[in-house]
């Protein structure tokens, strides 16, 4: 099967597509072809060749109807030849000198502050809004979902009572605007403009939604040209070009939309604007617009100017009209300078390979750049009445960024720049616009402690219930139940995700104001993390099985207090602790062995799945406790080194002599047991060259002790063994032994 490109067909009513051998009754066939369409259109906007994909999207909306969803790859791809020439837009983690109680979307006074499970800290109106799809500082996903930080709240209520309370009077403004009381919602929206017109950013973008509702759409197009470049823009834009939209100025709107996404191009509301405008123009109604898209290709793809393929699939001749348009626009093309001339010659032979192949019967057309007739195409786009030619070809001013000219809106008796006409005031708003700062008298470090440790914020995180807490103290708290320590709100989902975020403007606001204190936490922080990264003094124990040195130990941690011995080992970078077995008088025995931590799986509900392997043994000194799991001090044990050359001759004998029985053992056991083994434990491990080349002696030792059908306290008493020939001669009368046993 192939698919062929479009190709100009007057017998055929569906489109100009076909696949070859096709029953075009077929209905599984056509969809199939969609399918293929959509596919090489999607491929070739990927690819950023917008003016083939212009031809495959047109095409597959003749043939079948398109969802404007369908388009976003076709969207990426003009977003990318449009910001070319427009304006860089600010990327994730770009640093900016906001003040850290400005919401980082709108770059308003947080006055409800939401903390995402990335830990940045946004106003509840811009997620309750939609107005972000990624953090924008970190570019991590953003719902639209959560609760106020409690904490946050209380502080800004007790330092900014007065911006609070504008706060508030916006958000019921934003209220009046869902009810559909727009004329209330302007009044109210005026006043609060009037009692502080310094800050009135966010608030006339809230007036201009509640003007466009009302048909107001020049005082509406005022707001949102008033709002600062550098506050607002992306939702001052999205709103400009809502407006424009609703007053029918199609051309203009997708323009601004585009500056929009310019600005920021997670914004999920304008992309879902532009998939719209696109899928209408692209409609069959509109048959010729792919002509005016594809010369915005020589706008917005500078390295694409050249031969446009233009498919004519409708059945009925071109009228007069359209046939002028045409003429005028290949009139306008004539004028190349010679470097155009170079680079299309070598574009053209591409194309001409292309038309041959597949497009025996379509129309091409070289279009370029229309330098003498923008102007014209300019004073057109005002005109009430535009035929689907005429449409098309003014499409290039739709998705073209012009390096010279202002955007140019035109709003009945006024024209509105893109630099606005209120530029003067937004000026002297983005100079008046300072850092606020906490009164000092109103600075407590009590109102930053943590409601667990009654100590300062120390890594402070926040629960989707809007609780903050110390990050190792909520930790502990749900290693024994999966509940907000305050609210008693279910945090089985945080739980899963295991994504304890630092809430950043916390803590920058303790490193920033309580510098001194959080030195002394820090300090206090530090310490207890010294102590617990000491191998050799309370060094965590876990009372549980015997465990050898290089011997695998899988672990399932599910009680409270080894969840957090395990994370403690973790955090502290030792990735160790011992292992021993029960002592009903001691609590546990006075030799065993150092796990080495290799992965830890944690599961939904705060279980764990620890990947361990054996170290150095040791010897207990003394024993402790801490948090509910025992420690100790301890001192490791090694091998007596044999010096003699007789006897370190005698030993490798034995040592040989040992490894052949257990060999032999190993290979005569049941097919059962032998699979057991080696699953659980591994292969035996192979004979080493030089057996006093480690302080624990040979592999193979441990891993017969882990492996023999014996009682834990022999096996203990092997393991506190510090000479080589007397564990050699224990294991090979065990060996001796088990071969004894008929059927064993």
């Amino acid at each position: 099967m192939s698919l062929q490109p479009p190709a100009e067909d007057a017998t055929v009513e569906r489109g100009a597509f076909f696949i070859c051998g096709a029953d075009s009754d077929d209905v599984a066939a056509e969809e199939e072809h969609h399918q293929l369409i959509l596919q090489k259109a999607n491929a070739l906007a990927s690819d950023n060749c917008l003016k083939e994909a212009i031809d495959w999207f047109s095409a597959a909306m003749r043939y079948v109807p398109v969802r404007p969803e369908q388009l976003s790859t076709f969207v990426d791809c003009i977003l990318r030849n449009f910001k070319r020439k427009a304006v860089p837009s600010e990327q994730p983690g770009q640093s900016r000198d906001d003040d850290v109680f400005d919401c980082p979307n709108c770059r308003g006074f947080l006055g409800e502050p939401v903390t995402l499970a990335c830990g940045h800290m946004y106003c509840k109106r811009c997620l309750q809004r939609r107005l972000l799809s990624k953090c924008r500082l970190c570019g991590e996903a953003a719902s639209g979902e959560g609760r106020a930080n409690v904490i946050m709240c209380g502080l800004l209520e007790k330092w900014f009572p007065g911006e609070l309370e504008r706060s508030k009077t916006l958000r019921e403004v934003d209220k009046l605007c869902r009810s559909e009381r727009f004329e209330e919602a302007v009044s109210l929206a005026t006043d609060l403009i009037h009692s502080d017109p310094e800050k009135t950013a966010v608030v006339r973008l809230s007036r201009a939604e509640a003007y466009m509702a009302l048909k107001q759409h020049r005082l509406a197009l005022e707001d949102t040209d008033f709002c600062p470049v550098s506050s607002c823009s992306a939702e001052a834009l999205y709103r400009k070009a809502m407006v424009l939209n609703e007053m029918g100025e199609v051309n203009e709107s997708l323009q601004v939309f585009l500056h929009c996404l310019a600005a920021d191009e997670d914004f999920p509301c304008a992309k879902r604007q532009v998939e719209k405008i696109l899928c209408d123009l692209l409609s069959p109604a509109d048959e010729n617009v792919k002509v005016g898209l594809r010369e915005t290709a020589h706008n917005t793809s500078p390295h694409l100017r050249s031969k446009t393929l233009v498919a004519n699939a409708q059945a009925q001749p071109h009228s007069p009209v359209q046939r002028g348009n045409q003429h005028q626009v290949r009139a306008a093309s004539a004028h190349l300078d010679n470097q155009d001339d170079n680079q299309e010659n070598n574009q053209q032979k591409r194309w001409e390979s292309l038309e041959r192949s597949g497009l025996s019967r379509a129309h091409s057309l070289r279009v370029r750049g229309l330098s003498g007739g923008e102007e014209g195409l300019k004073r057109v786009c005002s005109a009430p009445q535009l035929g689907d030619q005429e449409k098309g070809s003014l499409l290039k001013r739709k998705l073209s960024v012009s390096d010279t000219e202002p955007y140019v809106v035109d709003s009945g008796s006024s024209k509105h720049k893109k630099q606005g006409v209120a530029k003067g005031s937004r000026q002297r708003l983005a100079k008046s616009k300072t850092s606020r700062r906490i009164p000092e008298d109103q600075l407590d470090p009590k109102d930053l402690e943590c409601s667990l440790c009654m100590r300062l914020f120390y890594e402070p995180v926040t629960t989707p219930c809007g609780h903050t807490f110390c990050k190792n103290c909520l930790e502990r708290c749900l290693d024994h139940t999966p509940q907000c320590p305050l609210c008693k709100e279910s945090l089985k989902e945080y739980l899963a995700c295991r994504k304890y975020m630092v809430t950043t403007v916390l803590d920058t606001l303790v490193k920033q104001y309580l510098s001194q204190e959080y030195a002394e936490r820090t300090k206090t922080h530090v310490e207890e993390t010294r102590e617990l990264s000491d191998l050799t003094k309370n060094v965590p124990i876990f009372v549980c099985t015997m465990a050898y040195p290089t011997v695998p130990c899988p672990l399932h941690v599910f009680e409270p207090r080894y969840r957090l011995m395990i994370r403690r080992c973790m955090d502290t970078g030792t990735r160790q602790f011992g292992m021993c077995i029960n002592d009903p008088q001691k609590g546990f025995v006075d030799h065993g062995c150092m796990l080495i931590i290799r992965s830890v799986h944690f599961l939904p509900d705060g279980r764990s799945v620890v990947d361990t392997i054996g170290g150095k043994r040791f010897r207990v000194l003394s024993r402790g406790m801490k948090d509910g799991y025992s420690t100790a001090d301890i001192e490791h044990l090694e091998d007596t080194r044999v010096e003699d050359s007789d006897e370190l001759g005698r030993l490798q004998e034995l040592h040989d002599a040992v490894y052949e029985q257990a060999r032999v053992w190993f290979q005569n056991l049941k097919i059962h047991f032998h699979n057991q083994i080696l699953q659980h434990f591994g292969s035996m491990p192979e004979r080493e060259a030089d057996i006093q080349a480690t302080p624990n002696g040979p592999a193979c030792c441990w891993w017969l002790l882990a492996v023999l059908p014996i009682d834990p306290r022999y096996q203990l008493s092997v393991l506190s063994m510090t000479s080589l020939k007397e564990r050699l001669v224990k294991i090979q009368h065990i060996l001796t032994y088990l071969q004894s046993i008929p059927d064993n």
